[in-house]
């Protein structure tokens, strides 16, 4: 609940909240079990302001971490992540890798998790004696080679690094190692002596991180994570960049399309969210004509009859009773952890979760489909009170107020602006 007090998405337990998405259900397994099986997999998630394009990555996140991929989101923005610089994305995406059980950043797990793995094979093939430390290393390192040979040939540093983190490992090194896994992960300025005890020169550029993800999804392979999520959200803020920052970003986005397309990933799921004005604006991917024939779809009136395997899907975001519904889940879940569950269902109950839902979007102008965030904000709100005070009466007690300073940059252009005095009425006389 904490999340939603402060009105962000939470990062778990996203099912309980996933009012709507039923439908995508049936068709995101089935990419996924494609990627688990070698192929890739690419889905751009389209939607306005507040339809909920960040919680139900989020939420695919969660189904993949459930089918044992490991899962990166990262936020595009032309300061701090921008799309072509391709090195920056990927050290983007191994800050923030995932699993099941591994927080970010997994990636020195993983790593290890491999090597392991590698061991496993080794011994398993009954050639060397487990006791035997050196012809093991040395098993393990021919290993490695034969693993990472494609990617090797792309770029030899990676697989460099693999070799000289294995051998400062084995020499305890640790100062060495964990500068490797920093190269690894994309950091620059890795310090030189580590570079030199690995036989590898400079840090990842834009085509040696392309290779270096295909690494990645090697390692990942290998050592039982079928596949890799990666989420590049708010690719709208591309609109508002500079003319040739968004021309070599667009043109990078399709660079990552054609090589998910030629194979050239395996077991790599890419997705993308972004504004219907991003995919269909004059400042988003109709710029580049090439971007905008991958990406074009084609979309009915009824969203209902939406092809779900197509390379955009759109959330419709919230209507009333989908409102209605998240607050009743909302409920129940709060209820469950309450000190008076009882007390909490009572007073916040189904009519009063409708009032409730309709007041705030009214207090938006309307506007349901980007209200859930403020609401869920403010339903908790009232619950922690129902909860904490045994007099507590929401209808009675409860003044619904919403202040400037506590919405986001689209809420505040609905926000409705009420005169708190008859001296605020402006009159066109």
């Amino acid at each position: 609940m904490g999340a939603l007090r402060r009105g962000t998405v939470p990062h778990g337990g996203l099912d309980l909240f996933a009012v709507g998405l039923e439908r995508f259900e049936s068709a995101l397994d089935r990419e996924l079990g494609n990627v688990a099986t070698g192929g890739a997999e690419f889905k751009a998630v389209r939607g306005e302001y507040g339809s909920g394009k960040t919680f139900f990555v989020r939420w695919l996140g969660e189904r993949a971490k459930r089918a044992n991929f490991a899962v990166t989101e990262i936020q595009i923005s032309e300061t701090e992540t921008p799309l072509h610089r391709l090195e920056t994305v990927y050290r983007r995406l191994t800050e923030r890798l995932a699993t099941a059980t591994q927080p970010p950043s997994a990636l020195r797990e993983i790593v290890d998790n491999w090597f392991y793995s590698l061991e496993e094979d080794v011994l398993a093939d009954g050639k060397v004696d487990e006791a035997d430390e050196e012809a093991l290393n040395t098993a393990v390192t021919d290993l490695m080679e034969r693993r990472l040979s494609e990617v090797a040939s792309a770029n030899p540093g990676f697989a460099a690094a693999l070799r000289g983190y294995h051998r400062a490992q084995a020499e305890d090194e640790p100062a060495i190692a964990e500068a490797l896994i920093a190269w690894l992960g994309g950091q620059p300025n890795v310090a030189a002596a580590a570079k030199r005890y690995a036989g590898i020169k400079g840090d990842l550029d834009h085509f040696g991180a392309l290779a270096a993800l295909r690494g990645l999804l090697v390692l990942l392979r290998d050592c039982g994570h079928p596949g890799l999520l990666v989420v590049l959200d708010e690719l709208e803020t591309l609109q508002r960049a500079r003319t040739d920052t968004r021309e070599k970003a667009l043109n990078a986005l399709r660079q990552l399309l054609d090589e998910i397309a030629n194979r050239q990933f395996p077991g790599l799921y890419l997705v993308i969210t972004g504004t219907p004005a991003f995919f269909d604006g004059p400042q988003g991917v109709q710029r580049l004509a090439p971007l905008a024939q991958r990406l074009h779809t084609d979309f009915l009136a009824d969203p209902a009859h939406d092809n779900l395997y197509a390379a955009q899907i759109r959330l419709s975001g919230f209507d009333l009773d989908k409102l209605h519904a998240l607050g009743l889940a909302v409920r129940e879940l709060y209820a469950d952890g309450a000190d008076d569950p009882q007390r909490v269902r009572e007073r916040v109950d189904d009519g009063y979760l409708l009032g409730f839902a309709e007041a705030v979007a009214g207090e938006l102008g309307g506007r349901i489909g980007i209200a859930p965030r403020l609401f869920l904000r403010k339903l908790v709100d009232v619950m922690d009170r129902v909860d904490q005070n045994p007099d507590f009466d929401p209808r009675r007690h409860y003044d619904l107020k919403v202040g400037a300073s506590e919405l986001t940059e689209v809420e505040r252009g609905a926000h409705v602006q009420r005169a708190t005095s008859a001296d605020e009425v402006e009159l066109d006389l």
